[in-house]
């Protein structure tokens, strides 16, 4: 039996456009359920924002999310989650970060990519959208 984790984020009116900002960073594809599709509509000006989204790649890269509807509360919080990105070489990394970083408006680099005790390459951003993004080469675990 395999288990997984699948990393859930949580927006107000932005799901649409993040889960787009991450397709392109992160290639894949994209599904889309709005709360229309759903046939869930309780506010009509909410019937396009997204009941249910996700992208998934090839590489194993999965991300899902969702608008909170209006008649709910939501906070964003502050640190509430990060989202880590493990990959396999230093040059894989290095290109996502220059898609979520360097290239992305709104982005603000909480600790700037560089070797670190730990991997030979590490960084955080936090992207337009508030989510912060852990990105690292993966190393075997020597404890």
């Amino acid at each position: 039996m395999a288990v997984t984790t699948t990393t859930h984020l949580n927006f107000r009116g932005d799901a649409r456009a993040a889960l787009e900002h991450y397709r392109e960073v992160f290639g894949g594809s994209l599904n889309i359920a709005t709360y229309a599709d759903a046939g869930a509509i309780v506010d009509p000006a909410e019937a396009d924002h997204v009941i249910w989204g996700e992208v998934r790649a090839a590489d194993g890269f999965h991300v899902m999310a969702f608008d909170v509807p209006g008649s709910r509360p939501w906070d964003p919080g502050t640190d509430a989650f990060y989202v880590s990105v493990r990959g396999e070489s230093t040059e894989e990394i290095a290109a996502l970060w220059e898609r979520l970083a360097e290239h992305a408006a709104g982005a603000a680099v909480v600790v700037p990519l560089g070797p670190s005790g730990w991997a030979p390459l590490y960084g955080m951003v936090r992207d337009r959208f508030g989510v912060t993004w852990v990105l690292d080469v993966a190393v075997p675990y020597a404890g």
